[in-house]
């Protein structure tokens, strides 16, 4: 096998540079406003969906049980 000890191969490699990234954009008052408003939804959802599953299931299971 051949070794080569040639300084100038392989070529120096220069990386591509970063890509340039978009500065952040801040929401205003009313997207802050309808974003609140869905988190809020989804966490009485989150604990309303369960008890109403349950008495939907326990509906059914009565009816055709």
């Amino acid at each position: 096998m051949f070794v080569s000890f040639d300084p100038d191969w392989p070529p120096p490699y220069d990386p591509p540079p970063p890509p340039r990234r978009r500065p952040l954009r801040r929401i205003d008052r009313q997207q802050e406003k309808r974003l609140f408003q869905a988190v809020a939804f989804n966490i009485v959802l989150l604990l309303v969906a369960p008890i109403g599953g349950a008495t939907l299931f326990l509906a059914f299971s009565r009816l055709f049980g």
